[in-house]
């Protein structure tokens, strides 16, 4: 029997919940009956987030936690679900890679450890309790960069293709099992992370349309959920091309780039 959306959106756990995103869906999905769990690396950052949310009506757990900590991320998870049995859990924390392209070795290390390893580090303690209860639906927060790697942002793309693989590679495997999975593809979403970006970055979105795209798409649980559209096509376009003709196209955008610096 498929769980309706509306007991999946009783329970929902955000990682990253500090950031445009995150902190959008929090405020998205608050509402009287649910019980929101929300981290980030600093928790005093959530302090506001918490406040709008329980404004809504919502219960409001908050966490201190870096994603890199398997243990801690396993043992918060399996805490939330005794708490409040989880539905819904938003794989969201992540890091971007402004313009470092493969200059600063350390800083690529640190980007692809985040954006994946932390994924799992997530991931995977509510995959095991979802699984035993089937019932649940996980969200992989990957980008628009993870359809092609990106010659300006190595690391992060590198990191956001992998995001994007894992995640459709368990919706199918885990369908049998009434535990949905869906694969998020932002494009430029307007936050503190893409203020560090000194390029042009067109049709970027506000976090409230953001938001409101992922919880529709939530609702109707696609299995992918790419936005704006301009961003959709041209990423499925260079993706879709022969790469000696998107070599060519990127080389160029790439040249353009650092002769701007």
């Amino acid at each position: 029997m498929i769980s309706s959306n509306k007991n999946l959106h009783n329970s929902v756990l955000i990682t990253g919940a500090s950031g445009a995103i995150g902190s959008a869906l929090a405020r998205r999905y608050a509402a009287p009956g649910v019980t929101l769990f929300l981290s980030c690396r600093d928790g005093e950052h959530l302090t506001g987030v918490a406040q709008e949310c329980e404004q809504k009506g919502a219960k409001v757990y908050t966490r201190s936690l870096d994603v890199m900590d398997r243990v801690g991320c396993e043992e918060w998870i399996r805490e939330a679900d005794q708490v409040c049995p989880l539905g819904m859990l938003f794989a969201n924390a992540g890091v971007s890679e402004g313009n470092t392209g493969c200059e600063d070795h350390e800083r690529m290390r640190h980007i692809i450890d985040v954006n994946l390893i932390g994924v799992l580090n997530t991931v995977l303690p509510a995959l095991s309790i979802m699984r035993k209860r089937n019932h649940g639906h996980i969200a992989v927060v990957s980008s628009i960069a993870g359809f092609r790697g990106i010659p300006m942002s190595p690391a992060y793309s590198t990191s956001k293709v992998a995001a994007k693989a894992f995640g459709e590679a368990l919706r199918p495997y885990l369908s049998e099992e009434n535990v949905r999975v869906t694969v998020i593809c932002p494009g430029y979403v307007s936050s503190p992370m893409t203020d560090e970006n000194n390029f042009a970055m067109p049709f970027m979105v506000s976090t409230e349309k953001a938001a409101e795209t992922i919880y529709r798409g939530m609702a109707r649980n696609k299995s992918r959920i790419v936005f704006p559209f301009p961003m959709h096509l041209a990423a499925w376009t260079l993706g879709a091309l022969p790469p000696a003709l998107t070599d060519w196209l990127l080389t160029r955008v790439t040249k353009k780039r650092h002769s701007m610096r």
